[in-house]
């Protein structure tokens, strides 16, 4: 069971949506593993805004 749950919001699923198969792949794979540890290496503390944030390609998976 998983420690933590990932919600996408509806905007996000839209984005995903339109994108390919081989580039949402890797976004998957990091959200799902947000739900067992979600401060992975390599995450970053947004300024300005609450919340992190982490690299996946040339894309960005914002946590709150």
């Amino acid at each position: 069971m998983p420690d933590y749950i990932a919600v996408l919001s509806k905007k996000a699923r839209k984005q995903l949506d339109k994108l390919s198969d081989i580039i949402v792949a890797p976004l998957l794979q990091a959200i799902s593993n947000l739900e067992k540890n979600p401060r992975p290496p390599g995450y970053k503390k947004l300024i300005e805004r609450v919340g992190y944030r982490i690299r996946v390609g040339d894309y960005r998976i914002i946590t709150i």
